[in-house]
This record gives C-alpha cells, structure tokens and sequence, in this order.
C-alpha cells in the first residue's frame, strides 16, 4: 500500500470543507479524484464513501461536545438512510447499464451535483432573509430541546439522501443540510451542519458495508485521502461550531455547479461561463441583500439650542431663562428689598 503526498493534501481540504458546512464530501472528493487523479468513478465513489466512514466521525464529535446536535432529527434520518444507502450500493452494482457504468455513474453524480449547488443557493437565500443579514447566519446557539420534530417527512429525507449516497457518495450534506432548513427553519446554521455530520456516520457506515461487499473499493487510495482529511474535518468542525460559514457554503455552491456540468459532459468553456455568471449574479445577490439589510445610523440632533440633559430645576414654575432669582412661594411678599442688607 502506498500514500499518495497529493491526497493528502486533497484529503485536508475536502475535510476541512466537511467539518465546516456539514456537506461537501462525495461532491467535492469524488469529482477531485476523477478529475485531478484520474481515477475510475466507480472506485472513487467506493473510496470515498469508505473514506467519509471515518472523516464524518471527526467532526461529529465536536458537534456532540458542544450540544449542537438535535438527537430526535438523527434519529428519524437514520430510520430512512440507512437501509436506503446499503441499498443504493447494490443498485448500483444491479443496474443494467453494461460497459457504459462509468459514464451512467458520472450522469447520475453530475445531476446530484447540479441539485447540491442549486440547493445551497436556496438554504444561502433563505439564511441571508431570516436572519436579515448579508452573511447569512447568526451567532452560534446550542439547539433547542423543544424542537418539534416531524417524523415522516425527516426519515423519507434521510431515505432519499441514503439512496444518493449508496449510488453516487453525494447526498449526505449536500441535500440533508438543505432540506432540513427548509423542514426546520428555527435550527441555526450550527445545528444543521452538527446534526447532519452525527447522522452521517451511521448512514456512510451502511453505504461503506455495501462497497466493501460489492463495490471497488481500492485501500491505499483511501489510506491517502484519510491521513489528511480526518485532521481537517475535526478542525473545520471547530471553526463552524463557533462562526459561521455562510461565505463558504456560496463559493461551495459555484465549485459543485462546474463539477457537475463538467460530470455530465459541458466543455471547458461552459463551465468557465456558468462559474462566471454564477460568481457575478452572486455578488450582486449578496450586495442587493447587503444593502437592503444594511442598520442605519442613529439621528443626530443638531438644534443649536438643544440641551440633552437638562437641569431639573428649570422645571420650577416663574425661573428665567437667564439665571435670575425670582420669588418663590416660600416668600409670600414678594419683595426683594427685605432681603437687603441696609435695610
């Protein structure tokens, strides 16, 4: 078995990437081992899927130490995930797609990529407008145990992104993450990505067990990716339990839209396009929000003859305005020669 010093490296940052935002592990490791290293998409969703078994665990750990974790959603995503990600690794193996399985893999990935990306611009949009802020999030919270928690709807979510993960290896963050906003919009940003790394680990041991079984696993390239991503995962963990990763998720978003067109066969000049486009729309989004949310500043008062904090005794019935003793009730004369001295 030999360690390949680029994976490592490659291994960090989709780690990192996985830690911070909760998603990003198949979409960005199995088009980067596809593209970048060449490698036969079968065995690179096989590697990667066994590779997030252990990287997940990193950063959920974390999640559980600072009670950013909704254990009622775990429990209900797994109820659907995991049967449905055994399942989708064998599907994989059953369909009847002959010589052309590489080029079905790559389709069937290039569209879960394509509703990856378009579901991180709807959960950045909705974050920017609940929380009314360009960055789109707000300090983290530990969650809230009052959560009520919708059964039905939560475990059809993690069957469908368990079948994803079993077929392609993306669907555990990308489309978890996204429609838990949309079905809980009162979890904070750290909530979603601790809750959905802690669902995770037992969906992608469900889909690693059905590669093992019956996909192309290849163990030194997993070795490789995993020397550098399980130390970036449990620091990107870190960083998103404490702040958030908004800015991350939007340049996220781009990077999956390219991935997936160039997945289902656009040419290098679209893709640079479609990244352009996507990059400049965003920043007007992102200015347009920026401005409308903008706080004002307080008004100032700039009367010459204002006088914030006024004496109370200028509230005495009869004092000038110009300091001069007056008579006061207590005088009922009135008369400012008794007080003379050469009286």
């Amino acid at each position: 078995m030999s360690v390949d010093p680029a994976l490592i490296v490659g291994g960090l940052l989709v780690g990192f990437i996985v830690g911070l935002t909760g998603m990003g592990g198949g979409a960005l490791m199995t088009p980067m081992l596809i593209f970048v290293f060449r490698v036969d998409p079968l065995v690179a969703v096989s590697s990667d899927v066994v590779a997030s078994l252990f990287m997940k665990p990193a950063g959920a750990i974390v999640h559980l130490r600072r009670r950013t974790v909704n254990l009622r959603l775990v429990l209900w995503l797994c109820v659907g995930s995991v049967p449905a990600a055994f399942s989708g690794a064998l599907l994989i193996q059953v369909l009847p797609f002959g010589d052309s399985l590489d080029t079905a893999i790559k389709m069937v990935l290039g569209v879960a990529l394509l509703l990856a990306s378009c579901g991180l611009v709807v959960r950045a949009v909705l974050q920017m407008v609940r929380n009314r802020s360009a960055l789109g999030e707000g300090p983290t919270r530990p969650s809230a145990p009052e959560l009520v928690v919708r059964p039905v709807p939560t475990a059809i979510l993690g069957a469908v992104a368990g079948l994803l993960v079993g077929m392609t290896s993306v669907g555990a963050g990308s489309i978890v993450i996204v429609v838990l906003l949309l079905l809980y919009p009162a979890l904070k940003a750290s909530q979603l990505v601790g809750t959905d790394l802690v669902q995770a680990v037992p969906l992608v041991a469900a889909a690693s067990l059905g590669h093992l079984l019956y996909g192309d696993f290849s163990l030194g390239l997993t070795a490789s990716l995993l020397i550098g991503a399980i130390p970036g995962a449990w620091f990107g963990a870190h960083v998103s339990s404490r702040a958030p990763g908004g800015i991350i998720r939007r340049a996220l978003a781009i990077l999956l839209l390219a991935s997936g067109l160039k997945l289902l066969g656009a040419s290098l000049p679209v893709v640079l396009g479609a990244a352009g486009a996507a990059l400049v729309v965003g920043n007007l989004v992102w200015l347009w929000v920026k401005r409308r949310f903008a706080v004002p500043a307080p008004p100032t008062d700039t009367t010459p003859d204002s006088d914030p904090d006024p004496d109370p005794t200028d509230l005495v019935p009869g004092k000038p305005t110009d300091g001069t003793p007056r008579p006061t009730p207590d005088d009922p004369a009135g008369d400012p020669a008794e007080s003379s001295p050469h009286r």
